[in-house]
């Protein structure tokens, strides 16, 4: 969808994944083991091509937005986030920029945890996050794709 989307080949990265270090990593937190403020993952980008966030049960996960603003992130059911790593910045020539967040424990999770205890009182409260990261396969190169020069920041060759 991403290559339709640029008005490229449509296998332009699909084929560069084919083969590559692909990783699910979920992630638990007990929550009835921290409270408001706790940091689980502080700010910063991954370093893969593409991160797909599934929907957890508890809120927490923030997005940085280029002008600075933070945001939580609301995933809808039945969908998933997907967030742009630093390989697909370096392919687009800094066009798709890497998407910074981070995942705290907040006021809204606070509250979440704490309706959760009175309607199942016996039930587990974990914040549980199935998060895949999937990479450009490790033999490719990963400057600005000539497909996408129209698009490049200047000087994105050279960095």
């Amino acid at each position: 969808m991403l290559a339709i989307g640029l008005n490229i080949p449509q296998d332009t990265f699909s084929s560069r994944m084919k083969l590559g270090p692909h990783l699910l990593a979920p992630t638990g937190s007990d929550l009835t083991k921290y409270d408001v403020g706790t940091v689980f993952a502080g700010l910063h980008y991954d370093l893969n091509f593409m991160t797909i966030h599934g929907k957890s049960r508890f809120p927490g996960l923030y997005i940085w937005l280029r002008d600075g603003t933070k945001m939580a992130v609301k995933v809808p059911d039945g969908c998933l986030l997907i967030q742009a790593g630093i390989q697909i910045e370096w392919l687009t020539g800094g066009y798709i920029q890497g998407g910074f967040h981070e995942v705290i424990y907040t006021d809204e999770t606070k509250e979440k945890v704490n309706k959760r205890k009175e309607t199942k009182p016996d039930g587990h409260i974990w914040r549980i996050s199935s998060t895949l990261f999937s990479h450009i396969r490790h033999d490719l190169s990963l400057a600005p794709l000539e497909c996408l020069s129209h698009l490049h920041d200047e000087g994105a060759v050279e960095k």
